[in-house]
């Protein structure tokens, strides 16, 4: 939640509250049958009570003139309450013409005589600008006062001001500090700011049990972010024993109260059934709530769950809708995805040149996957001029995240001297990298090297080994040609040759299983 919008929101619960404590210990004053020698004879707090009872038509009909006429009697008396009360009407101007200058005017009498409640209403208009040129400085004084006297808002403000150096330097034990002194008065947007000091160590030791036990206690007076993180605690076992259900818990009340981050990460849990009984239909719900509110991560599985029907529903209209609102929002997963679209054609008109448009966003984030496709589109001239250069380079880059297929490709680059300078030593690394991770074509080229001694030494029982993997992972023709060559190569070799062949042979194709 942005700082602007909690100050509103604090503000108004300020207002509301500070009103009720004066009403609830005040005595009842009506203006029936008042005269003006009755108005003389009464005191500042007689004046405020009559002009509450205007403003609220509390015994009398509702009359904000009146209101207004009572309350600067009493403010002109020097009465807190009558200017809290004049400097609230001007501001919200729900009743009059919001004026944001005389509600300063008012709030400023009244904090200049001590009242912590105006003290942090005017640090507030200091601190956002209303009615008064924005000054961080003078915004930190009124906190500071207001916070002195233990106003839990004002010390959370005067908190705020410290963790992001706005009208003090900036000084991260001095924000827990007072984030502390209104969190043990039960504050909850302290209480949240304080587990997140804890969790990220600053300010204080880090401590994830300390982290979690104040992000519970604002998270049990409703507060969705320390919802959401505590939900997140659970999920990953910190500072708390690691529990999907109690993760679900939390994420849902964080969810219910609005929360984008916990609506994904609920919709998340009923996709792969953690904590929860899966249920894509509930996924779908909850993804759709967070990529309403543009969460792109929600927008990308949302579509993803349009895409391969999860609960029930396909529809490639949808998929390409949420995939492109989450590539504007620069997510590499959705950009690979919707080049890839363009590229097929099946899910939307074919068009090589969005296919790199989307392909070259992606990869320039590093996503292997878009940088091995931008790689063969380049290699093609598909979309873009033929540049075996450039197709050599967003090889490359994949090929050194580990993608097989880049790493083969790229063993063909330098194999036959395209967008590079030919070397075959090359070529075999590179072709050894995605043979070890089953790409079939590269075995068989690794199987050539050796039979042939191309990049290395020659070496039979090697090139049998690779021609043995080559055809086990292959059909049709490449089958074909690797075991054929399987088998000459055999009457090169003994028996234990055949046999330790077939054995490294195995432990490679165990650790490709394995990683599969």
């Amino acid at each position: 939640m942005k700082k602007i919008g909690i100050i509103i929101i604090i503000l108004s619960l300020i207002i509301i509250k500070m009103i009720a404590s004066e009403k609830s210990s005040s005595n009842e004053i009506t203006g029936n049958q008042i005269n003006q020698e009755d108005i003389t004879n009464m005191d500042a707090g007689e004046l405020w009570l009559l002009g509450y009872n205007y403003e609220n038509g509390d015994g009398v009909v509702k009359d904000i003139d009146k209101a207004i006429y009572y309350y600067k009697l009493s403010a002109d008396k020097g009465n807190t309450s009558a200017q809290k009360g004049l400097g609230k009407l001007y501001y919200y101007g729900d009743e009059i013409k919001q004026d944001y200058e005389e509600a300063v005017k008012w709030y400023r009498l009244a904090a200049e005589q001590g009242e912590p409640a105006a003290q942090l209403v005017l640090g507030i208009c200091y601190d956002i600008g209303p009615g008064v040129v924005q000054d961080y400085e003078e915004a930190v004084k009124w906190y500071r006062l207001a916070a002195e006297q233990g106003e839990p808002a004002a010390q959370y403000f005067l908190g705020l001001c410290y963790d992001n150096g706005e009208g003090v330097i900036q000084d991260k034990n001095e924000a827990v500090k007072w984030y502390r002194l209104a969190g043990e008065q039960g504050y909850p947007d302290a209480q949240y700011f304080l587990g997140l000091s804890y969790s990220i160590g600053q300010g204080v030791d880090q401590s994830y049990m300390e982290a979690v036990k104040w992000y519970r206690l604002a998270g049990e007076q409703g507060y969705p972010d320390a919802q959401y993180f505590l939900g997140k605690s659970y999920s990953i076992g910190q500072g708390v024993d690691q529990s999907y259900m109690e993760a679900v818990k939390w994420y849902r009340l964080a969810a219910e109260n609005g929360n984008v981050q916990a609506q994904f990460k609920l919709g998340y849990c009923y996709d792969f059934g953690q904590g929860v009984d899966q249920n894509y239909m509930e996924a779908v719900k909850w993804y759709k709530l967070a990529a309403e509110q543009g969460d792109a991560q929600a927008q990308f599985n949302l579509g993803f769950c349009y895409y391969v029907a999860k609960g029930d529903i396909q529809d490639s209209k949808e998929t390409i809708k949420w995939f492109r609102l989450a590539s504007e929002q620069g997510l590499a997963q959705a950009q690979y995805l919707l080049g890839f679209f363009y590229e097929d054609g099946k899910e939307i008109d074919q068009d090589y040149k969005e296919a790199v448009k989307w392909y070259k966003l992606a990869a320039e984030q590093g996503l292997a996957e878009a940088q091995y496709s931008l790689g063969g589109c380049y290699i093609d001239g598909q979309g873009v001029i033929q540049d075996y250069k450039e197709a050599a380079k967003w090889y490359k880059l994949a090929a050194e995240q580990g993608q097989e297929n880049a790493q083969y490709n790229l063993g063909i680059c330098y194999q036959n001297g395209q967008g590079v300078i030919q070397d075959y030593k090359e070529a075999k690394k590179w072709y050894r990298l995605a043979a070890e991770q089953g790409v079939a074509e590269a075995q068989y080229n690794l199987g050539h090297y050796y039979q042939n001694g191309q990049g290395v030494i020659q070496d039979y029982k090697e090139a049998f080994k690779w021609f043995l993997l080559a055809s086990s992972n292959s059909t049709g023709d490449l089958f074909e040609e690797a075991s054929n060559n399987r088998d000459i190569i055999r009457e090169e070799l003994t028996q234990e040759q055949i046999d330790q062949a077939i054995k490294e042979a195995q432990e490679i194709q165990n650790r490709i299983d394995e990683n599969e």
